[in-house]
């Protein structure tokens, strides 16, 4: 191995170098153990240089060559010796105490530490028979790392025993704890890095250990990684003191242990002794609670990990620093193709680690060492915890038809959409109190889903005050989970799939962009496990998103944004599904195919207000099947053609494009309109693109070729566009939508403002008929009338006309 300098700063306390120095004492390996676990670390660090840099002689047996080297060095090295570090150190505890556990990295670009874990256990072998425990194995071990065809530097889909890419830092610690929620014997060692933990997510989801009942729940281990840098900067954490950082993560609810230094077998000692005593606190937090039968919350152990970035790499090139600073945090000898003094110190410092010592003449990892590794699914790079679609089971699933708002006449009965859904999961609750939970930022009360408080109350394991009990909804064991950020509790949702079990988040629209890029990292998680038969289907993530802009009219402009919509739509058809159903009995039907569906994200759409009911359940079911069609009850073009197609998406604007539709009927009776809903946003897609879709002759046949349709949509108009602007009639359809302009408006008045309303819809549909260009102009100045004196009333009297918020449908 390289050889080590003590260096310590001017302020030594907070320096990566020196002899070990940990909270916890002692020196629980033998002399045997201390050199079996050093060498076994040499030979994972043999293997992520080599993945850095090798495509040729992966053990060395001949001087190396340029030849043999990847043309184009990438990846990253900064902190895969402290990831291997920790992770070899924790299986001696999985041998020892016989532990269920798997690992997650959270340093970006932290794949070789478990790459090389998983190629050293076997599993990586056993998934992928080509990269065998041999020289040859190796080789393309080695050559498939950041290179063309092959796989990425971040611990990605293909990595056994990953959950979690790292693609984006923040997620580590909000995943782990999905992780152990409902799974009692596990533990989850994460690996947090300090460049992570300058992210919002990560330090926000610290808070996640008030949400973790030892009775019910396993345990997450926090390993914070402070290794100084990120790519150009110090970290923040690594340049705190002592006292501050300890009262950081006290402040947090932790019990922070320290383990720092540089000399690599007294941080060995000092590793086991401390990752030991953590398991000991844990076993004896969860001993405790089960005995008595009592849930409270501890202070759960964490372990500070401080040590040098690139540690075991040359400290120097040349002039410059390489471990224990910014330059080894990628690659750190970037320069070999030009410079043969470079390529011999990548070649010194390779053979620094020994591999003649470590791995056989056939290239495999000598007998001794391999025995260090746990065995079967006790290793954490074969966990099936970590593959969770291996252990899923599906749901206990009610008769969501008992659920049903009987609806004798369309457009007259009144009922809550998402409130009829709460009814729903609330016996979706009670059926699967082991697999199911349900998350969101402080607002299932909120959004009207507090059904499900009859079964499962909100977990907490804070502090009680009396008047919780006043409506509070507050238990130890509750399956609700909240906490007013949406990273933590989409992380614990991701987690909490991915790990084998189902779930439900419901966010406000315009606040669920806080997950935008959380949920572009899971779409591009699934899209990849596609490609792999060996990743088992997981349960697909589920967003129901409510709190819609069309009904945001008391909370005003930050609150209207229907934007993330145009988000999902840019993710492959493979993974995503969006459903805007028009009234309750829909949505039941749509939330039922959900929660039963594998590998998606199915983004539900529904407004939380009372709104009216338009389809009996046998119709609903038909209609959500089909995911656009026509609805004859609200046409009168049967037998004809039409003159207009009024069709909308979303439940806001379908009332709006119903009323349009009956005005239009009042005051031209000679009109013929047709009137369509879309539920199943991707059936506007043409099917040669996304599976739902429908094909051309479909889509004529709902839309007509050639009259025009005027489409009112819950988003913003120009992305029906996106999604039409190959079908053949695309210059015929005409779509209105929310267009940025909103405050403190009545309902209808915001919708005005939008040119969404019932009054402009008509309008522009007398507009597009050609044969009521000159005979409709009474009917269109009668509306333009009628919406003048609807927003004078609004301004007057501060809420709509009585005839626009107890509108029924007319026929």
């Amino acid at each position: 191995m390289a050889t080590i300098t003590k260096e310590m700063s001017d302020n030594g306390a907070i320096s990566a170098y020196g002899t070990a120095r940990s909270t916890v004492k002692g020196a629980p390996l033998s002399p045997e153990e201390l050199d079996k676990i050093d060498a076994y670390w040499r030979a994972s660090l043999y293997l992520c240089v080599g993945m850095l840099y090798l495509k040729d002689n992966p053990l060395l047996r001949e001087p190396l060559k340029l030849e043999q080297t990847k043309a184009r060095l990438l990846g990253h090295w900064g902190s895969d010796a402290g990831q291997a570090f920790t992770y070899i150190h924790f299986n001696r505890l999985i041998n020892k105490y016989d532990l269920n556990a798997i690992f997650i990295s959270g340093p970006g670009h932290g794949a070789p530490a478990v790459l090389s874990q998983a190629y050293l256990e076997g599993t990586y072998s056993e998934v992928y028979p080509d990269k065998s425990e041999d020289l040859a194995g190796m080789q393309r071990f080695f050559k498939q790392f950041s290179f063309p065809g092959g796989i990425g530097s971040h611990a990605t889909p293909e990595t056994p025993g990953s959950i979690h890419e790292g693609g984006e830092l923040g997620y580590s610690i909000s995943h782990a704890y999905g992780t152990v929620y409902d799974q009692p014997d596990l533990i989850s060692l994460v690996m947090v890095g300090d460049g992570e933990s300058e992210t919002g997510p990560l330090a926000t989801s610290w808070h996640s250990n008030k949400f973790l009942n030892p009775i019910t729940d396993g345990a997450v281990l926090p390993v914070l990684h402070l290794n100084g840098y990120k790519i150009n900067n110090p970290t923040v954490l690594a340049r705190v003191s002592h006292e501050e950082l300890e009262a950081l993560f006290v402040g947090y609810g932790y019990t922070p242990y320290f383990v720092e230094g540089s000399d690599p077998r007294t941080m060995h000692q000092a590793m086991a002794a401390t990752l030991e005593q953590c398991v000991l606190e844990i076993r004896k937090i969860q001993e405790e609670a089960r005995r008595t039968g009592k849930a409270f919350r501890p202070r759960w152990p964490m372990v500070v990990l401080r040590s040098p970035k690139g540690w075991t790499a040359p400290r120097k090139l040349g002039e410059h620093y390489l471990e224990g600073y910014w330059r080894a945090h990628q690659v750190p000898i970037a320069d070999i193709a030009t410079n043969a003094a470079s390529l011999k110190v990548l070649e010194q410092w390779m053979r620094s680690y020994k591999p003649e010592e470590l791995f056989d003449k056939n290239g495999r990892i000598i007998p001794e060492l391999k025995a260090l590794a746990p065995k079967g699914h006790r290793r954490m790079s074969a966990n099936p915890i970590a593959n969770g679609g291996l252990l899923r089971k599906p749901l206990e699933m009610p008769d969501f038809r008992s659920a049903a708002v009987e609806v004798k006449k369309p457009g007259v009965t009144l009922a809550g959409n998402v409130p009829t859904l709460g009814n729903f999961l609330r016996e979706v609750m009670r059926q699967n109190m082991q697999n199911f939970r349900v998350f969101g930022p402080d607002e299932t009360e909120s959004n009207q889903l507090q059904a499900i408080y009859e079964v499962s109350k909100k977990v907490w394991l804070g502090e009680y005050f009396p008047e919780d009990a006043d409506g509070g909804e507050l238990a130890p064991n509750g399956r609700v989970m909240e906490m007013l950020s949406e990273h933590t509790v989409e992380g614990w949702l991701e987690g909490y799939i991915l790990s084998g079990r189902h779930g439900l988040i419901n966010s406000y629209e315009p606040f669920i962009h806080v997950v935008d890029s959380m949920f572009n990292q899971h779409a591009k998680w699934l899209e990849k496990c596609n490609e792999l038969s060996w990743r088992a289907p997981i349960s697909s993530l589920n967003l129901l998103i409510t709190g819609l802009v069309w009904r945001q009219d008391h909370n005003g402009f930050t609150h209207q944004d229907p934007g993330f919509l145009d988000v999902v739509a840019n993710k492959s058809p493979s993974v995503v599904r969006i459903y805007l159903p028009p009234d309750a009995n829909c949505l039941l039907s749509v939330a039922d195919h959900c929660l039963s569906s594998i590998n998606y994200i199915n983004v539900i759409v529904a407004d939380k207000k009372v709104h009216l009911q338009y389809l009996d359940m046998e119709a609903a079911i038909a209609h959500c099947t089909k995911g656009a069609g026509i609805w004859d009850w609200a046409s009168n073009d049967q037998g004809a053609e039409p003159d207009v197609v009024m069709a909308s998406c979303g439940d806001v604007p379908t009332m709006e494009s119903l009323a349009a539709a009956a005005l239009l009927r009042e005051h031209l009776p000679d009109a013929k309109v047709r009137f369509v809903n879309v539920l199943d946003l991707f059936k506007l897609v043409p099917n040669t693109e996304h599976p739902h879709g429908l094909s051309d002759r479909e889509f004529e046949a709902i839309f007509t070729p050639d009259k025009p349709v005027v489409f009112n949509f819950h988003g913003y108009p120009w992305l029906i566009h996106r999604l039409i602007y190959r079908r053949p009639g695309q210059h015929n359809i005409h779509v209105r939508g929310y267009k940025e302009q909103g405050n403190i408006n009545t309902p209808l008045e915001l919708a005005i403002r939008n040119q969404a309303d019932r009054f402009s819809l008509a309008i522009d549909a007398i507009d597009r008929m050609p044969r009521f260009r000159v005979s409709g102009a009474s009917a269109r100045e009668a509306l333009v009338n009628q919406q003048i004196a609807a927003k004078e009333h609004a301004y007057e009297f501060g809420v709509d006309r009585s005839e626009i918020t107890d509108w029924k449908w007319p026929f």
